[in-house]
């Protein structure tokens, strides 16, 4: 069984190594295509951090008009909390309104001495109201707009954020189905060069696969080489995918960090790191096996 094995993996060695040319061309179209698999899992730990920040910065403010009373604030506060798309809820009284206000223009004079003039607070309760994902606070605002309690409120902040959550959200969708869709243009791509490689190596080997079929080889021997040939596609595939990537990776982290400070790159990928490397080999062989089998079952008939 071990000389069967190694027998196996010397001939799928030499008819990967024959053809060099042809197998650099393969090879390039499944790195390019493992490159794209990265870059998709790249880019889902970006939106993913991008829209947990955002998450964070956009939020829909009701305002309340200076005569709503505060039980009926807090009533209004506890029905947004029931509502399913709601995440959390913030009251910030008038009170604490002002003294936030004082403590951001403290250093302005002008503004200080303005308020002090003032014989009442001129700011009004409201709560902050954060949605378990961007796409529900339109469902939000809908629910806030036909509310029986919308007589006391002064002013409700989703039409000056809708703009920026609804490009988020269409920005993140476009950006994963883009990927996708590329992703499976080149693994259909290195698929069909592969196939047609190993159908070439089996075509330029017709002869020696009639004198092995006249001899009694086992049926392993005569289809197991382009097997592995398939493999050996795959694995040096994801090697290569990975020696570019990674210092692609190490690069650029630092100049991503600059717009998402909370995105670490590097680190995220030392942590991850044989799971992704896994995740590579699997893709790799998969694509090479695949082909493989599919040329394997077409032109050797056993």
């Amino acid at each position: 069984m071990a000389t069967l094995f190694a027998r196996i993996f010397r001939y799928g060695w030499q008819n990967f190594s024959r053809g060099k040319w042809l197998s650099a061309a393969t090879l390039i179209v499944i790195v390019l295509a493992l490159i794209v698999f990265e870059s998709l899992i790249v880019f889902s730990v970006i939106t993913k951090t991008s829209v947990a920040l955002l998450k964070e910065k956009i939020d829909i403010s009701v305002y309340f008009k200076p005569t709503a009373p505060e039980e009926e604030i807090l009533k209004i506060k506890k029905a947004i909390e029931n509502l399913p798309e709601t995440e959390s809820v913030e009251y910030v009284s008038r009170d604490k309104a002002l003294a936030t206000f004082k403590e951001a223009h403290k250093d302005d004079p002008a503004i200080s001495q303005a308020l002090s003039e003032l014989a009442e607070n001129p700011l009004s309760a409201l709560v902050n109201i954060k949605a378990k994902d961007p796409s529900q606070y339109a469902a939000i605002a809908k629910g806030l707009d036909n509310a029986d309690w919308r007589p006391l409120t002064q002013k409700i902040t989703y039409r000056q954020n809708q703009a920026i959550i609804e490009r988020l959200g269409k920005a993140i969708d476009i950006g994963n189905r883009l990927g996708l869709i590329i992703t499976i243009l080149l693994t259909l791509t290195a698929i069909i060069i592969t196939f047609n490689t190993v159908s070439l190596a089996i075509y330029s080997n017709r002869d020696e696969i009639g004198i092995m079929r006249l001899v009694g080889a086992p049926a392993s021997l005569i289809s197991g080489p382009y097997m592995v040939e398939g493999v050996i596609y795959g694995v040096i595939g994801a090697a290569i995918s990975l020696a570019v990537f990674w210092p692609a990776i190490y690069w650029g982290a630092p100049y991503l960090k600059y717009f998402i400070t909370d995105l670490d790159l590097r680190a995220y990928f030392v942590a991850h790191i044989f799971s992704l490397v896994g995740y590579q080999l699997l893709f790799g062989i998969a694509l090479g096996v695949i082909s493989s089998n599919f040329a394997i079952q077409k032109y050797l008939k056993i």
